[in-house]
């Protein structure tokens, strides 16, 4: 993507940042003019819960939004963070660094395209109907504390597009979870994990497989995910199907101390 003029690169960039957004709907949005605000009191996700600048060029009154947002989160209980892509510019990015904030947590966005060739191994898999039965296996393969229950329900509820619910089980034993969210022509993975102790069989690639099998069968052309850049089992698993780098974002927060 590295030859993309910058309008075209960053426009890339919103594309998968709106879809992200109506993918895994935080609880409570608000604006502050081209920085979207996110917050969920059920669930501690960083996605969920935090500041999202959208526009480089918007950096008018940085240091009031900054401290603004810093207060917000803190009526809500949470520790203020901002998440920076692209669309966060330089000029806020000097700002935090004059602050001391700490940067953490890089992910890459990766894409490929939905082709026959691209999933034509994954198996034919209808997505669970019942809810609860996904969330305790996703619970179960992610090694989750039972009390995200509550949270991770409502976030699935909130989802607007297509979703699909997928789970592959070893013998008796969930194996494997994620979330596929058909919007429109793009097709969103989130959740995806396997299990401790049953990974290196397959059962992240099979899972993968169908649901994005399933996305195109619905009109879905381009798959794409979030992925941390230190999951290195992750990223071989999804570079040798096909998903290619678009772009990354980190996070920023106050130092401690």
């Amino acid at each position: 993507m590295a030859g993309l003029l910058d309008t075209s690169r960053l426009g890339l960039v919103r594309r998968f940042e709106a879809a992200g957004f109506r993918a895994w709907p935080a609880a409570s949005v608000h604006y502050d003019g081209t920085w979207v605000i996110r917050l969920t009191a059920g669930h501690t996700a960083k996605r969920l819960n935090s500041v999202n600048p959208l526009d480089p060029n918007d950096a008018r009154d940085i240091a009031e939004r900054v401290a603004r947002a810093a207060r917000r989160f803190e009526a809500y209980g949470r520790p203020v963070v901002f998440r920076m892509s692209p669309l966060a510019g330089g000029a806020l990015a000097a700002h935090l660094d004059a602050l001391g904030w700490d940067r953490f947590d890089e992910s890459l966005v990766m894409a490929m395209p939905l082709t026959d060739e691209t999933v034509g191994t994954g198996m034919d898999q209808i997505p669970l109907k019942d809810m609860n039965r996904f969330v305790t296996a996703a619970i179960s393969v992610h090694g989750s504390n039972p009390a995200v229950r509550p949270g991770l329900s409502e976030i699935i509820n909130a989802i607007e597009p297509e979703t699909g619910l997928f789970v592959i089980e070893d013998g008796e034993r969930p194996a494997a979870s994620g979330i596929c969210v058909q919007d429109g022509e793009l097709a969103g993975l989130f959740e995806i994990a396997t299990a401790a102790g049953l990974q290196r069989r397959g059962h992240g690639r099979r899972l993968v497989l169908s649901a994005l099998k399933w996305a195109k069968l619905r009109g879905a052309t381009t798959a794409w995910l979030q992925v941390d850049a230190d999951n290195e089992s992750a990223l071989r698993l999804y570079r040798a199907l096909g998903f290619r780098e678009i772009y990354r974002y980190h996070y920023r927060r106050p130092r401690e101390g």
